[in-house]
Formats: structure tokens, sequence, C-alpha cells
């Protein structure tokens, strides 16, 4: 056994949770030390957010190539995807981004110990390095940030080859000729839209009867129909009972209602949810209480579990799986530590797909706002926006929902360009509780694409001037 040390946290991951965390509590005089199996980042930087949105940034750039380039006057010969070296784009990114992260941590002096943990009892770490080798370290605090994986369902199992998790759908050496994806959830759509701009025939199966349970209805099937434009197909109310490679081909087994069919594809991705990654940490035998789903319970303002000490934020502790929620209690739960009174406004958390168009949201979709207040919406097309108009994307809308007795912003959804840029506005608004009116009377820039959003608060008032 290696030397022991003692610091004031050991954070167990290093995605945007745990590195976020280490590093403000290094910023706040804390001696830290954050264990990483893998490489720095975590899924996010290594195999999902940033890798994904590489992959989507230079599809969509071919299929503009591809694709009405001309109405703009543009014409180009012969279109070619080099799918090695736009794979090797994704990874020059990747990289980047991950050797920043240890930059930042020799910056804040957070010492990075590479191997997995487990917790022998409160205030211990005990972490194997590759080599076998083992290192002890007592903390006086210890932060659990080990993040989710993908979900594998028992049919299905993932080879990373034929049938694959989200990783192995970020790596394919040829674009399939037929994909067929598990799931219509952020992550299996996001991952088709790459897949079909670049050449695949998709075929999305649900098990719901819609995309994007938890989003806007309105706005999920207006999203929808636009990827259905695009030649995504969906099949809904749809389950996939098993896959078997068969010559090289995956030969999926679904049934629909009372029908069964079978699929044969090229590859298949299976994207239906990700689970707490918690196995091997030994939370069991120390007495942390869990959920029967298996996430870890804890106190909803200092994020601390049922062991004193012991701290858990991110994906591990559920709710919505993204990384800039783990960012916010990463620094919440730290500086707490200190004596700081921070909390997390999960009301004011927005999440993205980014598709094209992509769809943001921040706030509650109409139906969860109909459950608790009386309503009043306003809607606003992007086809009647200057900037969109302009720039030849007109479809999509914003949609902005308020109380109607106190005028209270209580959700904004955006479907259209640039929608993850713009729903920052939106999401400024609701962390000051502001009102549909507050939106409708701040200034925008003209010609922008942040009018629509003026526009659709106006909207809700019955003064929208552009519709």
């Amino acid at each position: 056994m290696g030397d022991q040390q003692r610091f004031d946290l050991v954070v167990i991951g290093a995605g945007p949770g745990g590195y976020v965390a280490a590093i403000r509590a290094a910023q706040l005089g804390m001696r830290v030390a954050c264990i990483e199996r893998a490489t720095l980042g975590g899924t996010c930087l290594n195999v999902g957010c940033i890798p994904s949105k590489a992959l989507l940034d230079s599809s969509e750039r071919y299929h503009q190539l591809s694709h009405g380039l001309d109405r703009h006057g543009i014409r180009v010969g012969k279109i070619e995807l080099d799918l090695g070296v736009m794979m090797g784009r994704k990874r020059e990114v990747v990289k980047a981004l991950t050797g920043g992260v240890g930059l930042l941590f020799r910056k804040n002096k957070v010492e990075h110990v590479q191997g997995c943990a487990t917790i022998p009892a409160a205030g211990q770490v005990r972490v194997t390095g590759a080599d076998g080798a083992t290192r002890s370290l007592d903390a006086e605090r210890i932060l659990i940030a080990t993040g989710s994986a993908p979900i594998e369902l028992p049919g299905l199992k993932f080879d990373e080859t034929h049938i694959c998790s989200s990783t192995g759908a970020l790596a394919f050496s040829e674009v399939p000729q037929r994909l067929v994806v598990v799931g219509g959830g952020y992550i299996g759509l996001e991952l088709s839209s790459v897949w079909r701009r670049l050449g695949s025939e998709v075929l999305v199966l649900e098990f719901m009867d819609r995309i994007l349970g938890p989003s806007d209805q309105k706005m999920a099937a207006a999203l929808q129909k636009q990827l259905e434009r695009q030649g995504i197909e969906f099949r809904f109310k749809t389950v996939a009972e098993k896959a078997e490679v068969v010559s090289g081909k995956v030969q999926v087994h679904c049934k629909t209602g009372e029908k069964s069919v079978v699929e044969q594809a090229d590859r298949v991705l299976v994207a239906v949810g990700r689970r707490p990654v918690t196995d091997k940490l030994g939370l069991a035998e120390i007495g942390v209480e869990m959920t029967a789903k298996g996430f870890i319970k804890v106190d909803p303002l200092t994020y601390q579990t049922s062991v004193a000490g012991l701290f858990a934020i991110g994906d591990v502790i559920g709710g919505i799986m993204l990384a800039h929620k783990a960012e916010a209690e990463g620094v919440a739960v730290v500086e707490r530590m200190a004596g700081e009174k921070s909390r997390v406004n999960y009301a004011a958390c927005p999440s993205v797909v980014y598709t094209h168009p992509e769809l943001a949201q921040v706030g509650l979709n109409e139906a969860e706002a109909a459950a608790d207040h009386e309503l009043k919406i306003g809607e606003f097309p992007f086809a009647a926006n200057g900037r969109a108009r302009a720039m030849g994307q007109t479809d999509g809308m914003v949609k902005v929902i308020a109380d109607a007795r106190t005028d209270r912003l209580l959700g904004v959804h955006i479907l259209g360009p640039g929608a993850s840029e713009l729903i920052g506005e939106a999401t400024v608004a609701m962390e000051f509780a502001a009102s549909a009116g507050d939106l409708a009377g701040a200034f925008c820039a003209h010609p922008t694409l942040a009018e629509a959003i003026k526009e659709a608060a106006l909207a809700s008032g019955g003064a929208a001037i552009h519709k």
C-alpha cells in the first residue's frame, strides 16, 4: 500500500460536476484531490456533450454544402465526405478540452489522482491504479461525482461495433447504410441527425407515443415534423425486444402493438437513458442510503448523504442529467462546505436538443404549468422574424408561458436557429423571477433572432406587433 495523505476534500470523478467542484474548493482554500479512473472531463468531454456537438457541427456543414446553398447564389462542385478527417477533428476538440482541465488543476493546485476509487469507511478513500498499486487518502470530506452510463437493454447487449451505446455511435469508422435508433430522447435524436446528414437511412423506435417525453408537447411535435422532413423515420409505441448479428447485419426484433417485425440494419444505437455509476465504490457496505433505481439520496441543500462527511452531486443523485446542472451543484456543495449559503435554482436550469432546428427550454412546459396555474401563452414564428428570413432559417417558433394572474414567467421554449444561445436570455429572466412583461419590454437589437422572444412575450399579452 502506498503513502497515506490527508485532504480537506477528495472528489471522486472528474466530469463537469467533479472537476468544477474540485477547482472551486481549491479557490476557497481547501487542499483538494480529484480521482479519475480515465481521462479528465468525464463522459461530457470525452464521449458525450463535446464530441457529439463537434460531429453535429461538422455534419451540419456537410449537409448545408449538399442542400440549399444554391438559394444563396453559392454553387459548389462535387461534395466528398472524409469521415476519418471528421473524426480526427472531433478527437482534437476533445483532447484540447480535456487537456485544459489538467491545466486548470495545476493552476489551482488540485492534485489529480488516476485510478479507481473505493470508500472503505467514512473519511477514507482507496485508489487502485492501472498497475494494481494502491494509495490511501484521508479526507475531512468526500464528494462523489461519478456520473452516469448508458442503460443496456437485456436483449440488446452492447458490443460497440454493431449494437452500440452513444459512445460507439460517436466513433463509427464508416457511415452505416441503415441505422436503427432505439429511443427518441435527446441523445437518440442528436445522433440520428448526425448520421442522417452524412447519408444514413435512419429509423427511430420509441416506446412512448412521441419523442422527447419531458419536453413541451407542441414544441416536440413541431421538431418531429422537421426531422421527418429531413428523412428520419419514427415508429412509436414500439418495443425493441432483442437484436442479433447475422452475416454482419443486425436483426432487430421489435413489436408495435400486436405486430412483430424484424428490422435489418448495419448498426443499432440504443439510447434509452442513463444509469448512475455507483458500483464498486462500496457505498452499501458503509451504509449510504440509495433509491430503488440506484441513485444516491442526499440532503437537497447540502448534498450530504446519510453518512456524515460524504456528499454526492450530478447524475448519481438523479434529477435532470445535464452537465451544467452538475456544475452548478459542484459549486453549491463546496461553497456550502465553506460556510456560504449557495443553492441551485433548478427551476432556471435550461435544456437543449442540438438538432437542426435546435429545441431549447427553461422552466415548465405547458402541461406542467397548467397543473398549478391559469396560463397565458404567447407564440411567435421565426417565419415572421427578419433575421431568420435573411438567414433562410425560418422553421420553428418561440413559446412563452406565464401566469395569467401575476404575469410571472413560468417557461420559455424555443425551436429554431440558435435556440441553444437564445435560451440564455430566458434563463436569466427566470433566474431573476421576471414577468412576461419584462421580456416584452426589454430592448432587442434589430434585426436579431432574439426579437422572436420579445414578440412571443408580447403575444402572451395580446400585443405582438409582427404577428
